[in-house]
């Protein structure tokens, strides 16, 4: 017995030698894939344990207490999962290989997540850092050029966000063709409050199949924005990333200078406007260059604009515990306007995302995004001012300074030369101001319980946005003659609050059984939407400066000023969905969603979808084909809904009737009723879709090809013997076209690897019915836009130009130019109507849209060693651009000139064919809206270029944080014919579009 207790004593003295010898370690490193591009969100947990963490947005991770002779297990969907052992190594870098099994990664779908592969539908996904290289206040700004099929039309102002258009307009109302907003599960109608920094990803739903899940708000294609999250198990990461910068102006617009003004005004054969010319040449002097010339030039775009500064600036902290992760942050955007006068933009964002697992089968989180913005707008009126101010006008009069009815400002007047309008932009400057200040709050929070672990999931989540908008619009008086002057200073003022809630409750269910992977959702949806607004105008203030800004400072409240009003909406919503994949080969999906509310009389629509998907390249005869990697055919049919549309309206309208009946007379009322009884526009969408890879999964095609037809639209119908219109379901639009998007990426050694890629679009927009109408007119008459079956929406209808008489014989040998009295230098129009002898209304033709029928993008990047370059490109063409600052001079024939008119005017035989001369552009012959004044919009822009070098890249440097030091150029070089600042014009029609600057600025990302 004492030899077996020796034994046993010596056995435990060994085994805790063993175990003492067996100690824990802290393992690091970082896990990418073939091209060295870090992954995020990779797990590694130490095998045959649940310890483990992910890696950040660098790949990289930390993980403490790991035996020196355990097994890290890594993993990450798409990728082969690799077993490294760690023999007692504190630092393991991981290269993932990609798995042609598990093609792809996790895609965010409506009320869920499914893999790229298995996907049926077109979704285009943006990570955050293709958009963090874009420095712009609005998130959808830095989506131009990058997803096939939208159009992002810039906007140069600060705080205003672009238009979006995903896959053209297919409403009668264009203001209801914006796409759905989900952030975090909550809808919007725009996201220009939230910080580009704070964004994960956006995924953009652009089929029936992907969208119809949100049912009567996803007509017009979907966004679907994921703000940034931690991580469990993960070691508090901070980072801050901010920049500063300046913007120009680029490609402004060239105007008239006096020399060339004097000519055309003398050209134009106009008494009076000679006369102005030697009024300015009596009060300013003569130029001493040309004695026949004002000794003044003023350019006025270029004293309204100035450079302006940016600037940017994100402080984040990520992290988590077993239980708990957190993703925290603040940022601070400013901009300035090139606008010269108060005009820009601020906004201050916090934000904050907690996710909680209470136990094993609870996690609760929350979500919440404060936007506090403040935005002046500029006078946007001053761009078309300055584009008909004439340049022999100064800035300032110096005849006026002694004035002592003149104030504040000596400002020139053109009355004193004799024009009609005193044309100075710049009181427009100085005595306006428009703020509007901009909170926003988001919250939301979830629960989610697995009732059945891993296979049946609830989840409820309540979301709610409440938004204040606070308007103040301030005009101060200022006299710089009797007919330029502002007598009274004026105060308006509106607030208007916002809140929107929604409540979702939703069941999935998932399950696999053999080759057979099911996944099932049903739930609800509640929303409450509502606003209301307070507004009134008061005149004179007995104060000055910020104190006065009140309405009970104001003298007099503006009669018929106030407005007091509000709507409030509710909806209750039923969907589910079903996706089925065989054996990785064959997927179906469908979905359904019945929404109900309380906006129309009928209350209720039903919106199914049904996809389908075949992996080609599963097939055992596509196995070792040399050419695919990866091959998916996929096609898709569903309806969706478009509420954006206003409810219904109408007035029931009476009116006494007598008539005799014998001898006596009798009255009665003779009632009728204008009402319309509306419901949702419907959209019909088919799409067929091909994914594929090729050449060792580097190269990567996906393109799809679309018809949406928008039935049940509303338009407005004419009313048999009764004058005016009424709005009904009847029409019908359809937007069809093809996508293709192909991008390439290689590792070619350890220090370089490089990525190029482009996307192409084609849209053709096309009117199929207007109820038995053979149009519907838009515009005013004298920029007619036209609505015909057959032809796109909103088109622009006017006359065609074949050419410029050029003498008296061609002018004798034309009855239309004899009839019409026309001399050599007026435009020459095409007879489309039938009579020859005749041009009329009957001869115009459409014209072309503001639609473009076809855009591309591009990007190419490559990282050496510490260096990253990325460079990108847009462009579309196929759209056309109404002029309309240069057709006004209907309105205005006493102003300035563009100098493009001016350099290629007609002014004798045979020196164009194509531009009228300075006398004819005062007749009314030649101020008929046509092709001249409707312009090509094509354009080719480089869109972003990107330099950055990173300090400490691998994290050799003890004591020094990751730093990467970067250099962006926005929008440095557009490439257009148009004759403007820039071919982006939301409605297709320029009168006084802001410019679009180029943006440079420096950077700094430090995480540590």
């Amino acid at each position: 017995m004492k030899i077996l207790n020796q034994i046993l004593l010596i056995c435990f003295i060994l085994f805790g030698m063993s175990a003492y010898a067996q100690e824990n370690i802290t393992v690091k490193g970082q896990v990418v894939d073939n091209n060295g591009t870090p992954l995020l969100g990779a797990s590694i947990i130490i095998k045959g344990t649940t310890t483990g963490t992910q890696t950040d947005f660098d790949g990289n991770y930390q993980l403490n207490s790991v035996p020196n002779n355990g097994t890290l297990v890594i993993s990450y969907i798409g990728f082969i999962t690799s077993e490294i052992a760690v023999n007692n190594s504190n630092t393991i870098n991981v290269t993932l290989e990609e798995d042609a099994e598990s093609l792809d990664e996790v895609v965010v779908i409506g009320y869920g997540e499914m893999k790229s592969k298995d996907l049926t539908s077109s979704i285009t996904t943006v990570k955050a850092e293709e958009l963090a290289a874009v420095p712009t206040g609005s998130a959808m700004q830095a989506m131009q050029g990058k997803v096939a099929g939208m159009q992002v039309v810039s906007s140069g102002s600060p705080g205003q966000g672009p238009t979006i258009r995903v896959r053209g307009i297919g409403s009668y109302n264009t203001g209801a063709s914006a796409p759905l907003y989900v952030v975090d599960g909550m809808f919007f109608d725009n996201i220009d409050f939230l910080n580009t920094a704070d964004i994960t990803s956006i995924s953009v739903l652009k089929d029936a199949s992907a969208s119809a899940i949100y049912g009567v708000r996803a007509a017009n294609g979907v966004v679907l924005i994921e703000t940034k999250s931690g991580a469990f198990n993960k070691k508090a990461e901070i980072t801050y990333d901010g920049y500063s910068g300046f913007q120009v102006a680029q490609n402004v617009l060239k105007v008239a200078n006096a020399e060339q003004f004097t000519t055309l005004a003398l050209e134009s054969g106009s008494a009076p406007d000679a006369d102005y010319i030697l009024n300015a040449m009596q009060r300013y002097g003569r130029s001493r260059v040309n004695p026949n010339v004002p000794n003044v030039n003023t350019d006025w775009y270029d004293e309204i604009i100035r450079p302006a500064l940016i600037q940017n600036h994100s402080i984040g902290v990520t992290g988590g515990s077993e239980d708990v992760s957190y993703s925290v942050g603040a940022n601070y955007f400013g901009q300035q306007g090139i606008l010269d006068t108060k005009n820009e933009y601020e906004r201050f964002n916090l934000r904050s995302k907690i996710e909680f697992n209470a136990n094993d089968w609870l996690k609760v989180g929350a979500n919440t995004v404060i936007s506090n913005a403040t935005r002046y707008d500029g006078d946007n009126s001053a761009w078309r001012a300055a584009y008909f101010a004439v340049p022999i006008l100064p800035v300032y009069d110096e005849a006026l300074a002694n004035d002592p009815d003149v104030f504040p400002t000596n400002y020139a007047n053109a009355q004193d030369l004799g024009y009609r309008g005193g044309q100075n932009p710049f009181p427009l400057l100085d005595f306006n101001e428009n703020r509007t200040k901009i909170r926003n709050i988001l919250a939301n929070f979830y629960a989610e319980i697995d009732l059945i672990p891993t296979k049946l999931k609830f989840k409820t989540a309540y979301n709610h946005n409440y938004q204040t908008l606070e308007y103040r619009s301030v005009n101060l008086p200022y006299y710089i003659g009797d007919s330029f002057q502002r007598p009274d200073a004026s105060l308006t003022k509106s607030n208007t609050t916002i809140s929107n809630q929604i409540w979702d409750n939703t069941l999935t269910y998932k399950e696999s059984f053999g080759n057979h992977d099911v996944t099932v959702l049903a739930g609800t949806s509640f929303r409450d939407e509502s606003y209301q607004f307070l507004s009134a105008t008061g005149l004179n203030f007995p104060l000055s400066g910020e104190e006065a800004y009140y309405l009970d400072q104001a003298q007099t409240i503006v009669e018929n000023s106030v407005g007091d009003g509000g709507a409030r909406e509710y909806g209750f919503s039923y969907f589910g969905r079903v996706s089925y994949n065989y054996d990785g080969k064959y997927l179906l999906y469908g979905t359904f969603r019945a929404d109900g509310t309380n906006k129309y009389q009928e209350k209720w629509g039903y919106f199914p979808t049904v996809g389908a998907g075949w992996v080609v390249s599963e097939e055992p005869f596509m196995q070792n084909n040399g050419v695919f990697d990866f091959l998916k055919l996929r096609g898709s049919w569903g309806k969706l809904g478009n509420d954006n549309v206003a409810g219904s309206n109408g007035s029931i309208t009476s009116s006494v009737v007598t008539t005799a009946l014998g001898d006596t007379m009798f009255s009665g009322l003779n009632t009728g009723s204008d009402f319309t009884s509306l419901k949702w526009e419907v959209t019909e969408e088919t799409n067929i879709g091909i994914n594929a890879s090729f050449l060792a999964n580097n190269l990567s095609l996906e393109a799809d090809y679309y018809v949406r037809d928008t039935k049940d639209a509303v338009i407005p119908v004419q009313r048999p013997l009764i004058p005016g219109s009424t709005r009904q379901n009847v029409g019908e639009i359809r937007n069809s076209g093809f996508e293709m998007s192909l991008n390439w990426s290689k590792k070619v050694s350890d220090d370089f690897s490089y990525n190029i890629g482009g996307n192409f679009s084609t849209l053709k927009n096309e009117v199929l019915s207007l109820d038995g109408q053979q149009y519907i007119d838009a515009g005013s008459a004298e920029f007619r836009q036209r609505s015909i079956v057959g032809e796109p929406l909103y088109a622009f209808y006017g006359r065609e130009v074949v050419g410029i008489y050029q003498n008296e014989a061609e002018i004798l040998a034309d009855p239309v130019a004899v009839a019409n009295n026309l001399v050599p230098g007026d435009f020459k129009y095409k007879e489309n109507g039938g009579d020859p002898t005749t041009i009329d209304d009957d001869d115009r033709v459409v014209l072309g849209s503001y639609l473009p029928t076809y855009s591309y993008g591009f990007n190419f990047g490559f990282n050496y060693k510490n260096f990253d370059f990325t460079a990108t490109a847009s462009g579309q063409g196929g759209n056309k651009i109404l002029n309309r600052k240069r057709l006004e001079v209907i309105f205005t024939s006493d102003t300035n000139w563009d100098r493009d008119f001016a350099v290629n005017r007609w002014h004798g035989e045979g020196t164009t064919n194509s531009y009228p001369s300075a006398a004819a552009v005062r007749k009314g012959w030649n101020q008929k809206l046509n092709d001249y004044y409707v312009e090509d919009g094509d354009y080719f822009r480089i869109q972003n270029i990107t330099l950055g070098y990173t300090i400490n890249k691998n994290g050799e440097l003890k004591g020094i944080p990751k730093t990467r030091i970067y250099l962006t150029a926005e929008k440095p070089l557009t490439i257009f014919g148009y004759n403007g600042f820039n071919p982006e014009v939301a409605n297709g029609i320029d009168n006084q579009t802001y410019p679009i600057p180029a943006v440079y600025t420096m950077g700094v990302n430090i995480k540590i």
